[in-house]
């Protein structure tokens, strides 16, 4: 194998997660203030207030949080795919620097596949195929756009709503 030559990188992935959380959390705070001589204002207001008002304790917070949460994962991905990547370098002990990059169009939706990483020569089989659990460093993707993807995503403004909404 030299550089600019071609083989079929075999992309065959059958995997899936089962993940499971549960957090609970409490929080109970409290303060008080007093402005009993700030600049004479309560003694000067407090004859004006109602009977057994003062500003003396102008300031009582109380604050209790309680906040509980499930989340669960479950994902099944099944992948079978087949790309034809180029060697891009031959490394002084024979190993090979692929890359390869795949675009499919159908209708209005467009489907990309890149992939690249490095392989041993001995991987490779007598189709001139290799495995991608075979490739050091892979670096694989797969995903697309078009019309099906843009309505599949939040909305710009629904997007900006949860990051600035704590809730």
């Amino acid at each position: 194998m030299q550089q600019g030559d071609i083989l079929t990188v075999v992309i065959e992935i059958d995997d899936s997660a089962n993940i499971s959380n549960t957090t609970s959390r409490s929080r109970s705070g409290s303060e008080s203030m007093g402005i009993p001589s700030l600049l004479g204002i309560p003694q000067r207001i407090d004859p004006e207030l109602p009977v057994g008002a003062t500003l003396a304790d102008a300031v009582d917070l109380n604050s209790q949080a309680t906040s509980s949460g499930n989340g669960q994962v479950a994902r099944s991905e099944q992948l079978t795919l087949r790309i034809a990547a180029t060697v891009t370098n031959v490394m002084p002990n024979g190993v090979l620097a692929i890359q390869g990059a795949q675009e499919v169009r159908v209708n209005f939706e467009m489907r990309e596949l890149l992939v690249s990483g490095f392989v041993r020569p001995e991987d490779i089989s007598r189709q001139n195929e290799i495995g991608y659990d075979k490739i050091a460093s892979a670096k694989i993707s797969y995903g697309g756009r078009g019309q099906i993807t843009d309505v599949q995503q939040p909305r710009i403004g629904q997007q900006v709503l949860d990051v600035i909404l704590p809730f």
